[in-house]
């Protein structure tokens, strides 16, 4: 047990992360929320960026009741059948009465606890703006450095920040004095920070086609690994549900390095 010892209903703390996240806005690739229903009773949580067999297991066996993530187990396009893979995830849960609370797009663009967010304010911008919409909301931000910087020196705090080193492509301007950050895998958001005028854009992922195409249209893309740009969210989140409910939270990172 950590320094909390507190406990949470599980239906309190699910209602009020849907309010506070706004899970309800918008549309998303799955569902927000409670995706798998276990204990009633919660006085530690284990977080993490991505459901899978190892952190449920490892939740278990810190002693948790819940585990909050960024990625779920379920997502448009799936096969409905719990079989195979599916049904080892789920039977991990199940045999440890383990719930599964997971927010995606919420995570993302909320201005708080949001990876985006806390990302931008980490690299130092200011006079941060929402930025690359979908169905009517952002995902992102964008801003401003208050003195422009150095395409490397963007590199090294992306480094600081994420734990690994981004891969630069892309020839933008010798001064950096603009950003837009999408985590995660928003290649195609490459389109909007050009169509913004903006200096840099950052996220997690890359495809092939974006070397050539940020090349010429004269920006800076950094990739800095879709699960390094997404540990900063789940992570304050789960700060700020400890800090509130008095329950012992424990991140548990399983390395990813895409």
């Amino acid at each position: 047990m950590g320094a909390h010892s507190g406990t949470v209903e599980r239906d309190r703390l699910v209602a009020d992360l849907d309010v506070f996240l706004e899970a309800d806005q918008g549309t998303d690739y799955c569902p927000n929320g409670l995706q798998v229903q276990g204990a009633s009773k919660i006085h530690k949580i284990v977080t993490g960026v991505s459901a899978c067999r190892e952190l449920f297991e490892r939740a278990a066996a810190a002693g948790a009741q819940a585990v909050l993530v960024h990625h779920g187990v379920f997502w448009r396009g799936d096969p409905y059948p719990i079989t195979g893979m599916q049904y080892g995830r789920i039977r991990a849960l199940l045999a440890a009465d383990l719930n599964l609370i997971a927010y995606h797009l919420p995570l993302d663009r909320h201005p708080e606890v949001g990876n985006n967010a806390l990302a931008a304010r980490a690299l130092g911008l200011e006079d941060l703006e929402p930025f690359a919409f979908h169905d009517g909301l952002p995902t992102g931000f964008q801003g401003r450095f208050p003195e422009a910087i150095t395409a490397e020196e963007l590199v090294r705090r992306a480094k600081a920040l994420y734990a690994q080193a981004p891969l630069h492509l892309g020839t933008g301007p010798d001064r950096v004095r603009t950003l837009g950050i999408v985590s995660g895998g928003a290649q195609r958001d490459l389109f909007k920070a050009i169509d913004e005028g903006l200096d840099a854009f950052l996220t997690g992922e890359v495809s092939e086609w974006v070397t050539n195409t940020a090349r010429e249209c004269g920006i800076h893309y950094l990739a800095a690994g879709h699960h390094a740009t997404e540990r900063i969210g789940i992570r304050t989140l789960g700060e700020w549900v400890a800090e509130r409910y008095g329950v012992d939270v424990e991140f548990i990172d399983v390395p990813n390095p895409v």
